[in-house]
């Protein structure tokens, strides 16, 4: 009885306190939530008073739109290239082996550790050396070698998780290595292949530590676009264009996750 109890109090207060660590996680969100419909153009919280004009500010304001269209493009072409870059390297690295295989799999994987500021500042300085202008195609390079680890994540777990004698079978059949790919390896990791896009169009497109050092005002994204807006104005434009920020993203995620199952794909939960 007094045991029983005990595991009872244990789980109770095991789940007050994970509880608790989401409302201290999520306190920010709730606080940038409800100072987004204040009325005054100083930021403050608790409003004073209840308006939904910072959210049209923030879709009609060129900056922000400009920023977006620059960022749909920049995010379009690394996730796809990500993609594909990302895929082709994983099914080598996970079915073949090579001289340097591990060294290879390191380097892809160290903008997981490495800063991504540290990254920016030294693309930045090596496009500086070379004279090379800082265009659309310095950002998208650099948005595709951040966002690349995730997508071989992604793609890692569909090959863990595909049965290989399917594979082999074709071999046995006398289907070359690249016919056996095309046909049966990614057609099978199709969603693992979706799963690393999305997340790395959501990374990419929110990626604001290394644009901030490459991009200009003609290539800048929204996350630059939204730090040189706040280094001039105090109003609540910013946390409604959050807001619409994080309803966007999760609204991806929680369609993803319905459609797609991405506990799976990532390998966070048991299949069933």
């Amino acid at each position: 009885m007094t045991r029983s109890l005990n595991d009872k109090l244990i789980t109770l207060a095991g789940r007050s306190l994970v509880i608790a660590i989401l409302l201290f996680v999520l306190l920010p969100t709730i606080v940038v939530l409800i100072s987004s419909f204040s009325s005054t153009s100083v930021l403050f919280f608790p409003p004073k008073g209840w308006s939904l004009r910072w959210f049209e500010r923030a879709v009609n304001y060129d900056d922000f739109r400009h920023g977006f269209y620059s960022g749909l493009i920049v995010t379009a072409w690394a996730s796809t290239l990500a993609v594909i870059i990302g895929a082709t390297l994983a099914i080598a690295i996970e079915r073949y082996t090579f001289p340097c295989k591990q060294v290879l799999e390191g380097v892809l994987l160290s903008p997981l550790f490495i800063p991504h500021f540290t990254i920016g500042l030294g693309l930045l300085m090596l496009v500086s050396q070379l004279g090379i202008g800082r265009g659309y195609s310095l950002v998208i390079f650099c948005h595709v070698v951040l966002v690349l680890p995730f997508v071989l994540r992604s793609v890692y777990v569909s090959l863990k998780n595909l049965e290989q004698r399917i594979e082999m079978a074709a071999a046995s059949l006398g289907a070359s290595p690249l016919r056996v790919v095309w046909t049966i390896t990614v057609p099978l990791i199709l969603p693992g292949l979706f799963g690393g896009w999305l997340f790395a169009a959501i990374l990419s497109f929110n990626e604001f530590t290394a644009s901030l050092f490459i991009t200009t005002q003609a290539t800048q994204t929204l996350p630059v676009a939204m730090y040189n807006y706040v280094r001039e104005f105090a109003d609540p434009t910013l946390a409604a264009l959050s807001v619409i920020y994080i309803a966007v993203t999760a609204t991806m995620l929680i369609i993803a996750n319905k459609f797609l199952g991405l506990g799976k794909i990532l390998n966070v939960e048991a299949g069933h």
